[in-house]
C-alpha cells in the first residue's frame, strides 16, 4: 500500500499525518504554529513532520512524497507561498525548503481549503460528473469548488466567499466579518468566545440565541448565493465552527427555506456536514501526492 505524508498549516496550529491510498490516517501529530517569525514557523513544520516519521518508524524514502496545505495565495507550480493573512511567509519557497530539509523529490502544495475539499470530495464518492462545494467556517470563511473533476480556480480569488457582502446585525458586512469564529466573539464585544456563545445557545440563553441568529442569517445568505450561482449537487460544511457545532447546519437550512423559491428547495437537502471533520486538511494534503 502506497503512503504519503500530509501537512495542514494554519495560523494557530500545524497538523501532519501519514495517509494511504484508501484514505486511512496514521500517526497524526499536531503542534502550535509560530506565526510571528518565518524561520521559527518553518521549524515548526519540520518538527511536526519529524514527529510523524518518528512515530511511524518509516523513512522519508518509503513515502510517495509530502503534500502541504498552506493558507493564502500560492504559486503551486513553483511551490512558493506568496501571501497569507496569518503567516509570515511572503514569497516563501516552502516546497523547496521541505525538499532540501528531508532530501525528498516530491513535495506538492496547494491552498489549505482546496486540500480539505479534495478530501471531502473523495470521501463523498469523487463523482466526476457533479459540482461539489466545500464551505469552511473557521477562523476565516471560504469555499472551494470542484466541477466535473477539476477545481474552479479563476484568476486566484474563486471561492473567496468570505469577501461577499451580506446582511448582518451591523447592516452590511463581508461574510467573514459577520460569521467567522473571531467575528462571533466580536459580536459579543469580546465578552465571550465563540465556543462560549455556542455553549450558551445550547443552554437556551436569550442573548446567545440573538447572536447566533445573526450569524445564521449571514451564513444562509452565503449559502443561498452558492445555490443561485452554481446549484451544486453537494455543499459540504467544514471548519472548526461547523465541526464543533453540528446543530448550526440545521439552523442554516431552516433560514434557507425563507430564501429559496419552491423550485430551489431541493438544494437544502443537498447540504451536508463534513465527513473528515478536523482531518480534512491532512487527508487532502496526503491525497494530493497520489493525484499529482
Amino acid at each position: 500500500m502506497k503512503r504519503a505524508l500530509g501537512v495542514d498549516i494554519g495560523g494557530t496550529k500545524i497538523a501532519a499525518a501519514i495517509i494511504d491510498e484508501d484514505m486511512n490516517i496514521y500517526h497524526r501529530s499536531e503542534i502550535p504554529s509560530d506565526p510571528y517569525d518565518k524561520e521559527k514557523m518553518f521549524q515548526q513544520v519540520v518538527k511536526v513532520i519529524n514527529n510523524v516519521l518518528n512515530e511511524s518508524h518509516l523513512t522519508i524514502q518509503q513515502l510517495e512524497g509530502i503534500g502541504v496545505g498552506v493558507p493564502g495565495i500560492l504559486d503551486r507550480e513553483s511551490g512558493i507561498a506568496l501571501f497569507q493573512n496569518n503567516l509570515p511567509w511572503k514569497d516563501f519557497p516552502i516546497a523547496q525548503r521541505i525538499k532540501d530539509t528531508f532530501s525528498l523529490d516530491k513535495v506538492v502544495i496547494d491552498n489549505d481549503v482546496y486540500m480539505a475539499t479534495l478530501a471531502e470530495w473523495s470521501l463523498n464518492g469523487a463523482n466526476p460528473n457533479e459540482t461539489f462545494v466545500y464551505f469552511t467556517i473557521s477562523t476565516g470563511i471560504a469555499v472551494s469548488i470542484i466541477h466535473n473533476g477539476d477545481f474552479i480556480r479563476g484568476m486566484g480569488f474563486a471561492g473567496e466567499l468570505g469577501l461577499l457582502p451580506v446582511i448582518s446585525g451591523k447592516g452590511h458586512e463581508r461574510l467573514e466579518q459577520a460569521a467567522s469564529g473571531p467575528s462571533i466573539q466580536r459580536l459579543t464585544n469580546g465578552s465571550m468566545t465563540a465556543k462560549e456563545i455556542f455553549e450558551k445557545y445550547q443552554q437556551n440563553d436569550d442573548y446567545a440565541k440573538s447572536v447566533i441568529s445573526q450569524v445564521v442569517e449571514s451564513l444562509a445568505h452565503g449559502s443561498y448565493s452558492i445555490t443561485c450561482l452554481l446549484d451544486p449537487q453537494k455543499i459540504v460544511f467544514g471548519g472548526g465552527v461547523s465541526n464543533n457545532n453540528p446543530f448550526l447546519l440545521p439552523l442554516i437550512k431552516q433560514k434557507m427555506e425563507e430564501y429559496c423559491i419552491p423550485e430551489q428547495k431541493s438544494a437544502i437537502n443537498r447540504m451536508y456536514l463534513s465527513k473528515s471533520k478536523g482531518n480534512a486538511g491532512v487527508l487532502g494534503a496526503g491525497l494530493k501526492v497520489f493525484y499529482s
